[in-house]
């Protein structure tokens, strides 16, 4: 008789899903918060916003991977960068918006579930969840034997977050006069990766080679750095009541995220002196012979966040922010265009 075929035979091991389960809740339940004890094993996560505190709030919900950067982490073992990068891509957006994040949830597929590899995973998200103050009340698991390569995996991640109706952002008041204002990213972040893998490809390096641009770095320390998260200083900064938008610069760059913030007959005047690029940038642009404006379109280029204010508010923001810890810098203003919002970078060679 023929043994009937089983879902391990096939490649997939339920005990082990069940095992992570196990193995991950110890800092899942580190990152309970008003409104959420997270205790994993249902089918769904609840909140509880009369539990944190909201009188008249909006809802808003984004969902972010981290790209090819995941190939280069999942070669270099760097796995908790992952974890950290894949929650702060969705609390940036919704923090743009004026919401506190709330909640997060993830999902991880991958050919065969490697506990450790998920653990480190889970360890990285769970740190960035307690650095945005939500709580990681879910996920999933999916193991897809034949449909990833061994070794690759991939990561979505979903953020809840929460903003009283009256605070939302960009605000309808942003308009000519106001100052653009950037906040330090951390690196290149999880954006321009395939671009930055091709540069690799034709520089012929290796993760283990010591960094062009730092050679006391190997070039995945140098390049595997975690997402900034900004969380924090913004929420801090939104009691004052100061911001009128805020720029995400992700995929895209300053070029693109701006003028999502921006109103019509509005075009944002940044100064390309404004800011020194990290050198990881200045590698990228020299050794890969890309565009200036390619640059600004692609990498953040040093800018994680873009901030429109009042000018009569700026100097008060800008002491505010440093003082939180962040790096900011005076880009430039706002000034009457035609049409479509813009960016328009002074000083930009190439």
């Amino acid at each position: 008789m023929v043994n009937a075929p089983s879902y391990h035979q096939a490649g997939v091991d339920i005990d082990a899903g069940q095992a992570l389960v196990r193995a991950i809740s110890p800092l899942v339940r580190k990152t309970a918060r008003p409104g959420a004890d997270p205790d994993l094993g249902g089918f769904g996560g609840l909140f509880d916003l009369k539990e944190a505190g909201y009188r008249d709030p909006l809802l808003v919900a984004t969902s972010d991977g981290v790209g090819t950067k995941l190939q280069l982490i999942a070669r270099s073992g760097r796995h908790e960068v992952a974890g950290v990068d894949l929650v702060a891509m969705c609390v940036n957006d919704l923090v743009v918006q004026g919401a506190e994040p709330l909640f997060f949830l993830d999902y991880l597929a991958t050919p065969k579930l490697d506990p450790a590899v998920a653990s480190a995973l889970v360890q990285g998200m769970a740190e960035a969840c307690r650095e945005a103050g939500c709580a990681l009340i879910g996920g999933e698991s999916a193991e897809m034997p034949g449909h990833y390569r061994r070794g690759d995996y991939d990561l979505a991640g979903f953020a809840v977050g929460a903003v009283e109706r009256d605070k939302l952002l960009p605000r309808s008041d942003v308009g000519v006069g106001d100052v653009v204002l950037g906040l330090a990213s951390s690196g290149v972040h999880a954006n321009g990766f395939s671009l930055i893998r091709q540069v690799m490809r034709n520089q012929a390096l290796f993760l283990t080679d010591p960094a062009p641009f730092a050679p006391e770095q190997t070039l995945a320390e140098a390049l595997l750095v975690p997402t900034r998260i900004y969380v924090r200083s913004l929420l801090g900064l939104f009691e004052h009541d100061v911001v009128k938008g805020i720029a995400h610069i992700t995929g895209g760059g300053l070029l693109d995220n701006l003028p999502r913030v921006l109103p019509d007959g509005v075009v944002a005047r940044i100064d390309a002196g404004a800011w020194q690029a990290p050198a990881i940038f200045l590698w990228l642009y020299e050794a890969g012979r890309i565009a200036a404006d390619e640059m600004l379109r692609v990498f953040n280029c040093g800018i994680g966040m873009a901030l429109v204010v009042r000018a009569a508010y700026a100097d008060a923001v800008v002491e505010f922010l440093t003082e939180k810890g962040e790096t900011v810098y005076r880009l430039g203003e706002l000034v009457a265009g035609d049409g479509p919002p813009s960016v328009r970078v002074d000083g930009m060679d190439g």
